[in-house]
């Protein structure tokens, strides 16, 4: 592969031709991207009522790669009812997460019955026919309803509302995987679980801190905003155990002076082991207190439980911090000393920092590190969880959690005289816990892929096949359709987002609504999610006072709903009137008022956990996505900005290569205390922190065990220790 010196450039405008060319052609994809709808991949926020390639302040053009990857897949050709008849569920178990999305669009029903050799297509009658009559034969906690982050929210409402309404609260989002760490730590903190900022206060900040993230190759039109900061003066400091190429250079396809510079983002870089992050942000905020860097009147006027904090951070050594970070005093204390002199600071993390059994301790080490120098309740300063899917946030906005909010609560049953269930939900992980064992026999998935987000691949699958019936909204094949088959498993193909027959809204990371208009059906076949759950529950639960599924099918009656019902929503009423966007009332904090009960923000003290592998000489691994991949979707085999043509690969650093004998591109056995990967390709990439190593997500999740973290039961997807054996040493015992 030809080695890049920086991300975007000239590299993605090639590759956008290329994309337009295969999909149709430019005019195809330009009507395509201009749309009047919210993006597809990232929760930037893009397009809406101004139309595609405008951010949330009106900026154009903006658009990414993953937008392109996004609009291509949903331009593909129709998999037709051969296609069934001549690949087989073993053969398609073989093929890679790519091959399957790049098989074509779903347009029919399939259903797969345990013991055939093939999947079959159905008549939606029969399909919907068959999901009712299993429903109607069960108990209501013997299903469980999961949520992905690419459905709108008026979907989103009206399947929780239909699972509750039969008679349970095993309602969860694909957010217990990735962001639920940030939720958790977010609220018990300041009151809220969002983005304290719009995008615009981070445009003016001076300093913006990245912690466990790779946007370039994930979020990459927060590039954009980057580099803006870099234009007024500011700095941008990287925390991440990766060196990544497109957060040391990145330019920009849409603005000429970003292509002819050199496009340096970061201005520091800090490399702690997987794991390290938190003995790290305690060491800066240390160093902050230790320098008298605190805004004292701030931490009066609006702190809680600040002198305990002070304590217990005073009580930390500096030995045992840069033991169970990586990072030495002296780099903790350069850190502290940028902030120190900052007037506006943004704190951006991902994954890297909710992946651990310590996700929320990392979460609240971050909100602790800001109160401190009263970094929230300002312009142009405060906290920015950088999330994946395009409303995986308005998804749990709307209600899609195991426990309703009170208010929701209260407002469905007060205003429109609904008897909701009362007994204890489950979350994404019990849920597969409680079809292992067999307590749960129907899961209903509002698209994504859950077999592919799980840890511990070998468990997914067998939890999966335990279940009676699994049934699965797609508009492409992933590999939860090949793998952890239940005793019958139907995927229903549905509409994509800009081919909705009805206007339906998304939420985006920084608590702004968007109004997507839908559009014209590409090919013939698939449905609308909505008519789709309505037509399920008409069978299921049939019409009630208040619950007419007719008008329940109207995205215009659903938002009337969500107004009455979502502190925050009253906005969304009167949209399709005004088609006004708007930022979600009480979440942004320009002013330091928390919504706590005492209005104050909350300093938390935690446990600083080892490093992983540290006793027992092993390797952390972290798993990862390329830049190719959205989520568990792969568009690409390639990992542009890493170097790498293919995904069977570890990536581990030169030293550590040397210290095992191990060459390049020598086959190795990955073995976790979970699992174990045979085959796989060892690769030097010296950009990695030695003794840590980097292995794709989602093939590396049967190494991944299911420990998660004890307050938001996310798992712990980025620490993981392992050993690695070339492929003729005799593996190790199990553990």
């Amino acid at each position: 592969m030809t080695k890049l010196r920086s991300g975007g450039g000239w590299r993605a405008i090639f590759y956008s031709l290329q994309t337009a060319r295969r999909s149709g052609g430019l005019r195809a994809m330009y009507q395509a991207l201009r749309s009047k709808n919210a993006c597809k991949t990232c929760a930037l926020g893009m397009g809406g009522q101004q139309g595609g390639m405008v951010n949330e302040r009106g900026g154009f053009p903006e658009v990414c790669k993953k937008s392109l990857q996004a609009h291509a897949s949903d331009m593909q050709p129709a998999i037709t009812a051969d296609f069934w008849a001549r690949h087989g569920v073993y053969e398609l178990q073989q093929w890679s997460p790519r091959q399957l999305e790049s098989a074509g669009r779903l347009i029919q029903p399939i259903l797969y019955e345990q013991g055939a050799t093939h999947y079959r297509t159905i008549q939606w009658k029969e399909a919907l026919g068959l999901i009712a009559d299993k429903l109607r034969q069960l108990l209501p906690d013997q299903t469980f309803w999961y949520f992905s982050g690419r459905s709108s929210n008026e979907a989103g409402f009206l399947l929780h509302l239909l699972a509750r309404l039969y008679g349970t609260n095993n309602v969860n989002n694909c957010s217990y995987y990735c962001h639920q760490a940030s939720g958790v730590g977010l609220n018990r903190a300041l009151g809220t679980g969002t983005a304290t900022i719009t995008l615009e206060d981070l445009e003016q900040a001076d300093l913006v801190f990245l912690i466990g993230g790779n946007p370039a190759s994930n979020h990459p039109r927060l590039m954009t905003s980057l580099l803006h900061v870099r234009r007024r003066g500011g700095k941008i400091v990287v925390i991440n155990p990766v060196r990544e190429l497109g957060l040391e250079r990145f330019r920009i396809p849409s603005d000429w002076r970003s292509m002819l510079s050199s496009g340096r983002i970061a201005h520091r870089f800090v490399q702690p082991h997987i794991g390290g992050d938190l003995g790290l942000l305690t060491g800066i905020a240390k160093a902050i207190v230790e320098m008298g860097a605190v805004d004292s009147a701030f931490l009066e006027q609006h702190g809680a439980d600040v002198e305990a904090y002070l304590r217990w951070l005073a009580e930390q050594s500096w030995h045992e911090l840069e033991q169970r970070s990586g990072v030495e005093v002296n780099e903790m204390r350069a850190v502290a000393e940028l902030y120190a002199r900052s007037r506006a600071t943004v704190f951006g993390w991902t994954m890297g920092i909710t992946h651990h059994r310590h996700g929320v301790d990392n979460v609240s080490a971050i909100v602790n590190l800001a109160l401190l120098r009263g970094m929230v309740g300002r312009p142009g300063a405060g906290l920015m969880p950088i999330r994946g899917h395009s409303n995986v946030q308005g998804i749990g906005s709307v209600g899609v959690t195991p426990q309703l909010k009170q208010e929701i609560f209260e407002r469905l049953e007060s205003q429109f005289h609904l008897q909701l269930p009362t007994t204890p939900g489950l979350d994404t992980m019990a849920c597969m816990q409680a079809a292992a064992r067999g307590d749960l026999r129907f899961g209903f998935c509002l698209g994504g892929n859950l077999y592919g987000s799980n840890p511990d691949a070998q468990f997914a699958d067998q939890a999966l096949r335990s279940l009676d019936m699994l049934v699965m909204l797609n508009t492409t094949l992933n590999t939860g359709h090949v793998h952890g088959l239940a005793k019958q498993t139907l995927v229903l193909p549905v509409r994509a987002r800009d081919e909705e027959p009805q206007p339906t809204t998304q939420e985006s990371m920084f608590n702004y609504v968007r109004l997507s208009e839908g559009g014209p059906a590409r090919l013939p076949g698939p449905r609308s999610e909505i008519e789709i759950i309505a037509e399920i529950g008409r069978r299921v639960i049939g019409n009630r006072p208040m619950v007419d599924w007719d008008q329940l099918q109207q995205t215009s009656s659903l938002r009337q709903w969500i107004a009455q019902v979502v502190p925050g929503f009253a906005a969304i009423g009167q949209l399709d009137r005004t088609r006004q966007e708007f930022h979600i009332d009480g979440r942004i904090l320009h002013r330091p008022t928390f919504a706590t009960a005492d209005g104050r923000a909350r300093f938390f003290t935690y446990h600083l956990p080892p490093l992983v592998g540290s006793q027992t000489g092993q390797l952390r691994l972290m798993t990862v996505r390329s830049e190719g991949q959205f989520n568990t979707v792969v568009y690409e085999e390639e990992d542009l900005y890493r170097g790498q043509d293919r995904r069977d690969v570890l990536l581990m650093h030169p030293a550590d290569m040397n210290a095992r004998r191990l060459a390049p591109d020598q086959e190795v056995t990955i073995r976790s205390a979970t699992g174990q990967l045979s085959g796989y390709r060892v690769r030097p990439f010296p950009r990695i922190r030695p003794g840590n190593v980097l292995m794709y997500f989602p093939e590396a999740n049967v190494l991944v065990p299911r420990e998660v973290d004890p307050l938001s039961r996310t798992p712990a997807f980025k620490a993981v220790a392992v050993d690695v054996l070339p492929l003729d040493q005799e593996p190790l015992p199990t553990t």
